[in-house]
């Protein structure tokens, strides 16, 4: 790239989001060998004080950082995957999904308890229909007596429900709490088995505007395929089910290797009430894909299973 003017990137003003942001400059200054300047961003989801389910979940805190890019007031912008809705505007391009950080979901619970060890009757803080559905739906097949609690805000705020004494526990995604350095306040990590993540949990995007060619082969360096494959393969899961990221939807796409050699990607969906008693879960195998097409393949093959056994039904007002 021959202009050595800084990089503007574009960034939501929450702790987590210029953490992670910082992260994504530093590697972006050593691929291109350019300043990058954090450009602060305010978006409605950061201002509203509704729960997200009722501000419409997609997009709110996307909308903001995407207008900054088309209006040249920013040069790249940084993503959360989970918080980008499905479609893709044409005039902007994801031009890396760096390596993905642990997708799961994790609890910081009083007195360093368990999942399994809290005491009936206790109260879990989420602001997600996901995870409560798959909480609720657990607590109920393991003999657990739990209440899920809406609650949103940041990190702090959440973990302050707990240290407060307002709740038992939180459910927070172990990704975030790695990139601002708080992994070691996690009392239990959350199996996949038992809480499918929200599709793209724990990936980044880096998006640039399309006609910005040497800019978006710049950032390409950043790019994992493998992750690449595995979030397009959850996330056209979720746009074949229609449902938004507020929808109680988990996905989760991971390789299967034999020994050193990567066989297979196998893709696992979830949707459910939010009280845990109606699930639709299943899980597709299929060879590692090499395209976006065969990626997004996989995910709509699934999401008709799961369309074909009831989802649609689970998941409250569909998107259209």
């Amino acid at each position: 790239m021959t202009d050595k003017g800084p990089l503007r990137l574009g960034t939501r003003r929450s702790k987590l989001a210029m953490a992670q942001s910082g992260q994504v400059a530093e590697t972006v200054r050593q691929v291109t060998g350019r300043p990058v300047e954090l450009v602060e961003i305010t978006t409605y989801g950061d201002t509203s004080r509704e729960h997200l389910a009722q501000i419409g979940g997609t997009g709110v805190f996307v909308t903001a950082l995407r207008d900054a890019l088309l209006g040249g007031e920013v040069d790249f912008a940084v993503h959360s995957l989970k918080d980008l809705p499905t479609a893709q505007p044409e005039e902007l391009v994801l031009a890396a999904i760096p390596q993905r950080e642990d997708p799961r979901d994790v609890i910081i619970a009083r007195d360093a308890l368990k999942l399994t060890d809290l005491p009936r009757g206790s109260r879990i803080g989420t602001g997600s229909p996901r995870r409560m559905a798959q909480l609720n739906a657990y607590a109920r097949t393991h003999g657990l007596d739990i209440e899920t609690v809406p609650i949103r805000g940041n990190v702090d705020t959440r973990i302050g429900y707990v240290r407060d004494g307002e709740l038992d526990a939180v459910v927070l995604a172990a990704a975030g709490l790695h990139r601002i350095g708080r992994i070691d306040e996690v009392t239990d990590f959350l199996s996949v088995d038992t809480v499918l993540p929200a599709p793209g949990q724990g990936a980044l995007a880096i998006e640039c505007a399309a006609d910005n060619a040497a800019l978006i082969a710049a950032l390409g360096e950043l790019d994992d395929p493998f992750t690449r494959a595995a979030v397009t393969a959850e996330r056209s899961l979720l746009a074949a089910l229609e449902a938004g990221c507020s929808a109680p939807v988990g996905a989760l796409a991971d390789l299967l290797a034999d020994g050193q050699i990567v066989k297979e990607m196998r893709l696992r969906g979830v949707v459910g009430t939010t009280d845990g008693t109606r699930m639709v879960q299943l899980s597709t195998t299929g060879s590692v894909p090499h395209t976006e097409t065969q990626a997004m393949a996989l995910g709509r093959e699934l999401a008709t299973e799961m369309l074909a056994q009831g989802a649609a039904g689970l998941m409250g007002e569909r998107a259209h």
